[in-house]
């Protein structure tokens, strides 16, 4: 699936506050080695080396265009294109870090202690993840696709709901973390200008069905489904801005001290 770097920082002050929310809770004072899982172009990045200048940092993500987006413009740091569902990286990190990117890959009852393996004794997970996918925008989304000519292109390609309740990571990292942190954020976003939710999920959940839909089928689809979203998210009379609710999940787990004894 390929990104639209610019499309996706339309939003980039909305989009960058939970990655500073996440980085702030961060309980580590001098990482020597950081990874940027799904780094994108580089923006949430940039928070990471400013926090630690001194640090190793790389960037790793699988969309090429993101990447020559963060290369030209993020900050100095090791730029590695790898699909996250299967990078394998030869050595240990004090901090695999991670904004608004783990809810792509299926899986996570396997992703997540992998992920944890990763990590140096003392070092830390920390992974941000949207959790609005039965938001009116995210459902629209999905029977959009299921209700038009092109439903067959997309049978399969939209996610469900790929994101579980805080419990079920708890669940998953209990065993190798000496210590959690989860919690859940509802954003109440103010948006700008004509369809500004459409806008919004262009940059991200629409990319699947731009990638897949025919061209002279897209427009019909984005059509119809803009004005679903003015029906679920009307602008508001008086300043003509959109009120657009969106929650995240926040994990932070300190991986466990594997010494015996400890």
């Amino acid at each position: 699936m390929a990104w639209d770097p610019s499309c996706y920082l339309r939003f980039g002050a909305q989009r960058l506050r939970p990655a500073a929310e996440l980085l702030a809770r961060v309980p580590l004072t001098a990482p020597d080695s950081i990874v940027d899982l799904g780094c994108g172009p580089g923006n949430a990045t940039r928070l990471l080396a400013d926090r630690w200048p001194l640090a190793e940092l790389t960037g790793v993500d699988r969309s090429s265009e993101m990447l020559a987006k963060a290369r030209r413009d993020g900050p100095d740091a090791g730029w590695v294109e790898a699909d996250l569902a299967d990078w394998t990286p030869n050595r240990r990190f004090d901090l695999l870090y991670s904004n608004a990117t783990l809810h792509w890959l299926d899986h996570h009852d396997v992703l997540f202690p992998r992920l944890m393996a990763f990590l140096r004794p003392g070092g830390v997970l920390a992974v941000q993840m949207p959790r609005n996918f039965a938001a009116p925008s995210h459902v629209l989304l999905r029977d959009t696709a299921a209700s038009g000519p092109w439903a067959a292109q997309l049978a399969n390609v939209l996610q469900e709901d790929p994101v579980g309740e805080p419990a079920f990571y708890y669940g998953l990292l209990s065993g190798s973390a000496s210590s959690i942190d989860i919690w859940e954020t509802e954003y109440l976003q103010v948006l700008e200008g004509e369809d500004a939710v459409l806008n919004w999920v262009r940059g991200t959940a629409l990319r699947p069905v731009i990638e897949t839909v025919d061209a002279e089928l897209l427009g019909a689809f984005e059509a119809r489904y803009a004005e679903r979203l003015r029906a679920a998210y009307p602008r508001r009379p008086d300043d003509g801005r959109t009120l657009f609710p969106f929650t995240r999940l926040f994990v932070i787990a300190v991986a466990r001290d594997e010494t015996p004894g400890n």
